[in-house]
């Protein structure tokens, strides 16, 4: 794994002395992202509505794509003759790739599970996919992604322990794998996913084997699939402490202000969810930590912005008068520019945090957040 060091590195810039937060830099072959740091998910290659100019507009470092979605549509060799995913989409700055796990283990009426990997039959064509950890990097090495992570097996919630045990040994024997398999290590980083469930002690003891194969950077998965927030807090601070700190710490699947917040400052660095453009597509917007909907009547005559501290071309140009208009209307647009600020809302609370961690003052000035809710 000594190549990696070259091509990726991870310093912490400053620590908060209430919490266990950090601000760092995590330098990736097509730039730096500076932690903590929300990040867009572009699913097949596009986060959906949005431009890669209204991506950099909106400050974000780096975007999210999914194995899973882009071996089905276009497939991966399509990708690699256009010259690699940031060619393709016309993004020249980091991108994560999913392994794909989360989404084939959540076929449950199609798919069949063995130590091998899992055969699943493609939703779109029908084929039966043999879908196995080498066959999950050689897809993501063909994409080209900075961050790459393995192929884990993500037990749903609620789950029996034992069904939890045999998942956690699964995903540690399918990393060894993937890291046998992968071809672009000095290229793409690598990243293990701690799973275990609700288990503390199970998310321990996977984390503790994750660490000894000494990776670029370590993924806490198989939260945000239907715990209660409180539940995620105690797996996130149990599991945390277990990571390097030299390393980055990435928290899948979750992005709203208080478990971000309270994710952070149990030292967690990277983030990503489709809340903001999901929001976006039901006329919804997140401000200053609220949840609007646009459809309400309330808007039809408030001709302000909304929200006149945000930087985004829809705060700075729209009503949300007009916005009410667009969203009853069902016009694309309406979708495009809430989406906008949504994305743009969420990578500017995570750059606030940093601002504070830096100041540290981070404790002080996001205790609403830090509180149970």
């Amino acid at each position: 794994m000594a190549e990696q060091k070259k091509s990726f590195s991870f310093q912490c810039q400053a620590s908060c002395s209430h919490t266990k937060a950090r601000a760092g830099i995590f330098v990736t072959p097509h730039g730096l992202i500076e932690t903590p740091k929300f990040m867009p998910v572009g699913t097949v290659a596009t986060v959906k509505t949005l431009t890669p100019a209204q991506l950099e507009d909106a400050q974000a470092q780096i975007i999210l794509a999914n194995t899973y979605h882009l071996h089905l549509q276009p497939g991966e060799s399509i990708v690699a003759k256009a010259g690699g995913l940031h060619k393709f989409m016309g993004w020249d700055k980091p991108i994560l790739t999913d392994s794909g796990g989360f989404q084939v283990f959540s076929l449950s009426e199609l798919r069949k599970i063995t130590d091998d990997g899992v055969i699943f039959r493609s939703p779109r064509d029908g084929r039966i996919i043999d879908m196995t950890p080498e066959l999950s990097i050689a897809i993501q090495n063909a994409l080209g992604a900075d961050i790459i992570m393995a192929f884990d097996e993500c037990p749903p919630y609620p789950a029996e322990r034992s069904q939890v045990e045999a998942a956690v040994e699964r995903t540690y024997q399918w990393l060894k794998r993937c890291i046998n398999a992968h071809k672009r290590p000095e290229e793409q980083a690598l990243f293990g996913i701690v799973q275990g469930g609700v288990y503390l002690d199970l998310r321990r003891q996977a984390a503790e084997a994750l660490v000894s194969l000494d990776l670029p950077g370590y993924a806490i998965g198989g939260v945000s699939v239907g715990e209660p927030p409180e539940l995620i807090h105690q797996i996130v601070n149990a599991t945390a402490p277990c990571l390097p700190p030299e390393k980055p710490r990435y928290l899948m699947g979750v992005g709203t202000y208080r478990e971000m917040a309270r994710a952070i400052a149990a030292g967690i660095d990277l983030f990503d969810c489709v809340i903001p453009t999901r929001l976006g597509r039901h006329g919804a917007a997140l401000v200053q930590g609220e949840r609007w909907n646009l459809k309400n009547a309330r808007f039809r005559e408030d001709f302000t912005p909304l929200d006149d501290t945000c930087p985004c071309y829809c705060c700075q140009n729209f009503s949300r008068a007009y916005l009410n208009h667009l969203v009853r209307s069902r016009e694309v647009l309406g979708i495009m520019l809430l989406s906008l600020h949504n994305v743009t809302e969420l990578i500017r609370f995570t750059q606030k945090i940093r601002e504070a961690i830096l100041r540290d003052s981070f404790r002080v000035e996001f205790a609403q957040w830090l509180e149970v809710g």
